[in-house]
């Protein structure tokens, strides 16, 4: 019964921290919009050759500060900015669930890069979404090298804090609002 309840509790904290941004103050989206600015310089210099990807992708979407926890049912949600060549166009919301042997709580950043058009209008229609095989990779040092795009998208995560055991199965969803 007490794991039911901790159960009960995570997944409402991942509802309740789900809730569109559309509706989110201007000085909420400000501080999203600076962490974006934040984390795309911390994955340069991380990776310098990122630069490159930035510059050359047809639109990408930044989330600073995606939090994720889990205890058997897990969640993740982030908020972020979406660029199309290079130019702010809009918000996304950032929300996953998933179940398996998980423990733990995490915070990192992810960037995902659009190579054209229609994967960002894909995005833009919210009718985007990573299943389980979904892979992001980790950035370090040179990552970036030697990755190519999986259907015209390529992801990237960044570790922030926190430990998670995970052995899962989820997927991430996204909702976009244009400014």
């Amino acid at each position: 019964m007490k794991n039911l309840n901790i159960i009960w509790v995570i997944v409402m904290a991942f509802v309740l921290n789900t809730a569109p941004i559309f509706g989110q103050s201007t000085a909420k989206k400000n501080k999203i919009i600076a962490d974006s600015q934040t984390a795309k310089a911390e994955f340069i210099k991380s990776d310098p050759l990122m630069k490159a990807l930035f510059d050359k992708a047809y639109g990408y979407v930044i989330f600073p500060n995606v939090g994720k926890a889990g205890l058997g049912i897990g969640g993740a949600a982030g908020n972020g900015v979406v660029y199309e060549q290079n130019k702010r166009i809009g918000m996304a919301k950032l929300s996953q669930l998933s179940i398996g042997f998980q423990a733990g709580g995490q915070a990192y950043r992810e960037v995902i890069f659009f190579e054209t058009k229609k994967e960002l209008d894909r995005f833009k229609e919210s009718r985007f979404e990573f299943s389980a095989q979904a892979s992001a990779v980790a950035v370090t040092e040179g990552a970036s090298a030697n990755v190519k795009y999986t259907d015209g998208v390529m992801v990237f995560t960044m570790q922030k804090g926190g430990l998670m055991y995970e052995a899962s199965i989820g997927g991430q969803k996204f909702k976009f609002n244009k400014l």
